[in-house]
């Protein structure tokens, strides 16, 4: 595929855009969006923060729903599988032949050697949090103002639904795809540990893999499509800090004792700038490869203040009085994809206001998230940041860093083919009315790098329908479904095009 593939226009012309628009939002509004309110009141929780989620049964819950809609939908040739290995979350499988747009049934000896789509998602979904609007919550999904409010019908509920709409409206119009293969995997929230197994164990099935779909992503705004160019890696892990084994009075101890929450802090020193969030080890850093510093010119130009003035700041005016760490679009979008950073993302040790008395605690322990830069390897990294907080511990005090199963190392996308260049482009202009944007993402999905080393040759649509305000992993997070709608049917559009 160092090519346009051909065929390419001729199989975008063949669409007729408002009959597929109009069949995407059928399905979206008479069954899709039905099926999600009844995902969103699961608390399909990813392993990592439900220990006990094989006996709870609620992400076999949302596997087997998702199962039987699919296998509801009478694909031609599709087979499906929920594929399970010991002790590990579940995957849903699936397989589509490719068509020639003909009403024929395909040749199952050319399914193996042909060009395959692999659509990927994933249905756990983070934990609850704080902060839900009064008449929201996580398991009560409500519809509002086109916007469907829950936890995971947008990172990632939707995913699995959308594919096989996507593909159904090809179908419906007797339009030529390529085969197709699903994988939704159910940890992806946990760092996608279990993940690595079934790709090994499906890999004779996956077939030759040439472009990724993943819908798992975000949108810089709702008037376009956006295609993900980078992510970052993750490493997760508690650090604890113990200097005694019981509580004292603090009047009694404070002065010889030494404070567990100081010595956390002489440990984040190690590592971070307090003034201004850069992290001080070198190899936590990365040089900004040219293209894309280009693309966030573009973007920038694109979004303008709308980078930082989307978030939910409580200080300030949402104006001028607001003091992000940098103002400056471009600097914005840099920081937030090429720069490791550090957050503190849940503590112990620490009793509520309303309990706490005048006690010096003995432990002091933090849930550490560290976000780093796309081409900075993740096992590495954590081997790095666990000599750096561990080594020498002042006042010879306990002082441990765990990490959790799923360390990530970040992802930056091969360069775009001419073909997938063009189809992205002639897809987003068909949806939406506006060309096809480009922004890399502050996230992870453990499964891209995953998949490149796999398939080094394949191509990669990363997208998906978080943008601004729809809050991801924290409260009031919404699905955007007037842009799920057209996400789909550029999603048609893309498929038809890899088409050989």
């Amino acid at each position: 595929m160092n090519a346009r593939i051909p065929g390419t226009v001729v199989a975008q012309d063949a669409i007729d855009g408002a009959a597929l628009q109009s069949f995407v939002d059928e399905r979206w509004d008479d069954d899709i969006v039905g099926r999600l309110t009844d995902y969103i009141a699961i608390p399909a929780k990813s392993p990592t923060f439900d220990k006990e989620w094989l006996a709870h049964g609620h992400i076999e819950r949302v596997v087997i729903d998702a199962a039987r809609w699919v296998e509801a939908q009478k694909v031609r040739g599709l087979k499906l599988e929920v594929v399970r290995l010991e002790g590990r979350t579940p995957v849903l499988f699936f397989e589509i032949p490719a068509t020639d747009g003909s009403r024929h049934e395909p040749d199952a000896e050319r399914e193996r050697t042909e060009r395959t789509v692999l659509l990927y998602g994933h249905l756990d979904k983070q934990p609850e949090f704080t902060g839900w609007r009064a008449d929201l919550g996580p398991w009560s999904p409500k519809m509002e103002d086109g916007k469907l409010y829950g936890r995971g019908g947008a990172d990632d509920g939707y995913a699995v639904y959308a594919a096989i709409t996507a593909i159904q409206g090809l179908d419906r119009q007797g339009i030529a795809h390529p085969r197709c293969v699903g994988l939704i995997e159910t940890c992806e929230e946990s760092g996608s540990y279990d993940l690595l197994p079934y790709v090994d164990a499906l890999k004779d099935r996956l077939g030759d893999v040439s472009l990724v779909v993943c819908l798992d992503s975000g949108c810089g705004n709702y008037d376009q499509l956006w295609l993900t160019t980078s992510l970052r890696g993750n490493v997760t892990g508690v650090l604890e800090v113990q200097v005694l084994d019981e509580g004292v009075h603090s009047g009694d101890a404070s002065g010889v004792v030494p404070s567990s929450f100081r010595i956390m802090r002489q440990l984040f020193d190690r590592i971070e700038d307090s003034n201004d969030g850069r992290l001080l080890p070198e190899s936590f850093h990365c040089a900004v490869p040219q293209e894309r510093i280009e693309q966030a010119h573009k973007t920038a130009a694109i979004l303008g203040d709308m980078v930082w003035k989307r978030f939910p700041w409580s200080c300030g005016d949402h104006g001028e009085t607001v003091q992000p760490t940098t103002k400056d679009p471009i600097r914005a979008l840099l920081n937030r994809t090429w720069e490791p950073t550090l957050s503190v993302t849940g503590a112990e040790g620490l009793p509520p206001i309303a309990d706490a008395g005048n006690v010096l605690r003995p432990r002091t322990a933090f849930k550490l998230s560290l976000r780093l830069p796309p081409l900075v390897d993740g096992p590495k990294a954590l081997a790095e940041l666990k000599k750096v907080l561990e080594f020498d511990a002042p006042y010879q005090a306990k002082v441990a860093f765990r990490p959790d199963r799923g360390i990530s190392t970040g992802w930056n996308a091969p360069g775009l083919e001419p073909w997938l260049a063009d189809a992205l482009d002639d897809a987003s202009n068909a949806a939406f009315g506006a060309p096809c944007g480009f922004l890399g993402q502050g996230g992870t999905i453990p499964l891209m790098s995953l998949l490149e080393t796999g398939f080094p040759k394949a191509q990669f649509m990363v997208c998906g329908v978080l943008g601004p305000h729809s809050n991801a992993h924290g409260p009031n997070e919404f699905l955007h479904v007037p842009y799920a709608r057209k996400l789909t049917a550029a999603v048609s559009r893309v498929i038809a095009a890899a088409a050989a």
